[in-house]
Formats: C-alpha cells, sequence, structure tokens
C-alpha cells in the first residue's frame, strides 16, 4: 500500500458513553469530525450507521481506520493491524476494561461493515507505559498472585500522553529529546499524570485499573485497600455497592454534593465560586492531590523541564492550572496570570453529554503560559489523541508494507 493510500485516516474514539470520529489528513488536519453524545455501543446505531454510511459512499473515503482500545493487556504493547486473532485477543481483555472494551469491539464491527477489508488499526491506551521499569510496574503483593492474574500496573491515557509529550518538544524547540523530563496532565472526567523521559513513560498514577491515581468526576483515585476491605467485611457493603460507588458515586461528584453536577469541573468551579463550602473542599482535594502526584511524577525522573496541561479540565480551566502551578513553585514552575487566562478555550470539559446527537469537536491553540524566566515551561497542548492514533495507523501500515 503506497504512501498515498494513507493519507486519510478514520479515527474512531470509542468512550464508556461516547463516540469521537474524524478523518486525519496526513498534514494533521481533522475533517468529517462528528461525536455521538450517549452511544448506546451498538454498531448498528443509526447515527453511527449513517455517519459511516455517507463517508464510505463519499468522493474521498479514508483508506484506512485507527481505534482507540483502552485495554492492550500485556498482549499488545504497540499498535496491531486488526484480524481474528487480534479482535479475539481485545474481547478477552473485558474483564481488565468492562466499560470500554465492547465499546472498541462495536466500533471495530461497524466499521468493517460499513467499509469492507480496508486495514483496520488497533490502538492501545496502555501500550505507552510498557516502557514502565519494572520498580514502577511491580506490586509488591504475593508472586503466585501477580503471575497468576498478571497483576501490573498498565496505565492509561497513553495515547494522549504520548502526543503531549512530544508536543511539547516540539513547541520548545527541545534538541536532546533523550534528556528531556516532561510530567504530562491529562485531566478530565478521568484523569492522570505521566513522566515522561526521553519519549518514554517511567511513571504514572493509573494502575492496574482507571480508578488508582488523582481525584476524578466519580471515581477517588487512590484510596486504602484495608478501608476496602473493611468496607466488605461483616456485611457492611456488598460487593455489587462498593464497586457501584467506587466508579461512579465517588470524586468530586462526591465531594461537591448536588451543587457539584455529578463531578463537572465546571459546575464545581462554579459553586466553589459562589461560596459553597462543599464544592470548595472539592477542589481543594483534587488540587492537592494532583500537586502531590505530579511532584512525584517529577522525583521519578530526577528533575522536571516542562509541565503539559491537557484534556478537558487541562485546556479549559485556569485556576486549576494556577493553582496547581502554585503548589510546584518549589520545582521551579511559574506561570504568566496574563498568558494563562488567555488559554481558557471558552469551554471547560468538552461537549455535554444527555443530548443523544452529535455535535463538532472542539480544539485549544497550543500555548506556553510560563513566566519568561520560570526554570520549568508549562505548556496547555490540545488533546490530540486522533493524531496519535493516526500516527501508529500509518506506522503499522507502513511495516506490513515492508514485509
Amino acid at each position: 500500500m503506497s504512501a498515498a493510500r494513507r493519507e486519510r485516516v478514520l479515527v474512531v474514539n470509542a468512550g464508556s458513553s461516547s463516540l469521537k470520529l474524524s478523518v486525519v489528513g496526513a498534514d494533521g488536519s481533522a475533517s468529517d469530525t462528528y461525536q455521538i453524545d450517549d452511544w448506546d455501543g451498538s454498531p448498528g446505531a443509526p447515527a453511527l450507521r449513517a455517519y459511516l454510511g455517507r463517508l464510505a459512499g463519499s468522493a474521498r473515503p479514508p483508506e484506512a481506520i485507527g481505534h482507540r482500545v483502552v485495554h492492550g493487556g500485556t498482549l499488545y504493547t504497540t499498535a496491531a493491524l486488526i484480524d481474528d486473532q487480534v479482535r479475539a485477543g481485545i474481547a478477552g481483555l473485558t474483564s481488565l476494561a468492562p466499560l470500554h472494551q465492547p465499546r472498541a469491539l462495536a466500533g471495530i464491527d461497524a466499521a468493517t461493515a460499513a467499509f469492507g477489508s480496508l486495514p483496520q488499526v488497533a490502538c492501545f491506551d496502555t501500550a505507552f507505559h510498557a516502557t514502565l521499569p519494572p520498580e514502577a510496574s511491580t506490586y509488591p503483593l504475593p508472586r503466585d498472585w501477580r503471575h497468576r492474574f498478571g497483576l501490573r500496573k498498565f496505565g492509561f491515557h497513553g495515547l494522549s500522553h504520548g502526543y503531549a509529550a512530544r508536543r511539547a518538544a516540539e513547541l520548545l524547540n527541545v534538541r536532546q529529546v533523550q534528556q528531556f523530563r516532561v510530567v504530562t496532565c491529562h485531566l478530565g472526567a478521568g484523569s492522570s499524570l505521566a513522566a515522561v523521559h526521553g519519549g518514554r513513560s517511567v511513571e504514572t498514577t493509573m494502575g492496574f485499573t482507571p480508578v488508582d491515581g488523582l481525584v476524578m468526576a466519580t471515581r477517588p483515585g487512590s484510596i486504602d485497600p484495608g478501608m476496602i476491605l473493611w468496607l466488605a467485611g461483616e456485611h457492611r457493603l456488598r460487593l455489587a455497592d462498593l464497586a457501584d460507588g467506587i466508579e461512579h458515586r465517588s470524586g468530586l461528584a462526591a465531594l461537591a454534593g448536588p451543587e457539584g453536577g455529578r463531578g463537572d469541573m465546571r459546575q464545581v468551579l462554579a459553586a466553589a465560586g459562589r461560596g459553597d463550602p462543599d464544592a470548595g473542599l472539592a477542589v481543594a482535594v483534587h488540587l492537592h492531590r494532583l500537586v502531590a502526584s505530579a511532584a512525584a511524577m517529577a522525583a521519578a525522573m530526577n528533575g522536571i523541564d516542562a509541565l503539559v496541561f491537557t484534556g478537558g479540565i487541562g485546556e479549559h480551566a485556569p485556576v486549576v492550572r494556577s493553582r496547581a502551578c502554585a503548589g510546584l513553585a518549589f520545582l521551579g514552575v511559574a506561570v504568566d496570570e496574563q498568558r494563562n487566562l488567555a488559554v481558557s478555550g471558552g469551554r471547560l470539559g468538552g461537549t455535554s453529554r444527555g443530548s443523544g446527537g452529535s455535535s463538532p469537536l472542539g480544539s485549544t491553540a497550543d500555548a506556553d503560559i510560563s513566566k519568561a524566566d520560570a526554570r520549568v515551561r508549562t505548556l496547555v497542548v490540545s488533546a490530540r489523541e486522533d493524531l496519535e492514533i493516526a500516527m501508529s495507523v500509518r506506522g503499522v501500515l507502513a511495516r506490513q508494507s515492508r514485509t
């Protein structure tokens, strides 16, 4: 397959409740962008079928398809050309990401129905963190548990972290990339940090599951496992109630209460600004964990050259950036508040869900918001998982053409 045949890549980004689609050109431009809110996870959903059918019948249909797949486990540490075996492998990892793997498979099946034998590539969110050193990825649990169940830190949001780190190096014109140390902050409904040294992930906040690490919209982040055992003991809480509470009723939603809009940071910040004490505490807890974790990421690299904010909150919440950076001043982080306030994007958290319809995807202009004399550069980078996926697709197909 020639390079020209891979210029237009359809990117399918299936989330736990929404679906984002776009066609990415060789120059990085995104066209035919489309988002389905409250997607039911069906490959035959009318909105999805109509979009793919229109694209397949257009004058310039895509030449390849890339899918974001949340979990690759230890099976897939790089992007993979999808065949029956790879599809079965993705399905076999459903227990590790029960909300996401079936959605990715539905996206694959919908694309197959619309485009037939067009090459499709799976791009795994966990793959970027496959480079974690043993001391970062190994849990101090019984050896037989680790080997029997494959217990290790996987990390997530790898497509976003990988793009943000590479984009930061480009923006700062870094010439010695192997020495470049960047902490990438993917902040949204789901949030994680990564320590990226020389383009490789060496530490991250999420672990075996996406529950670990930072305080998120409805997930608590890191909590004492002994507390979970205590809650599960003596019939205090049923396992199903524990799972539901940790996944759907914790985090900002739990702290901010009814004023927090189910953990939507826009509403939490607005309520905190009105003086609501619960919302104020939610913001404080979120920032406390964010600052402490960012410092830990820097420690994993023996220092930091750049701090990058991306994702819905990272791109659109200047107050979160400002307060987080103030807490990291001891590392040499300092932002110019005028620059920081100028990068708000007019939107926080992305397109609202609940309409059941479609909406265009937005982006924020990349910017350096550092003070002129800051030792550590602080950047805001638009989340472009679509670019990362398209690049991986072209790489996989280029290797296939040489074999």
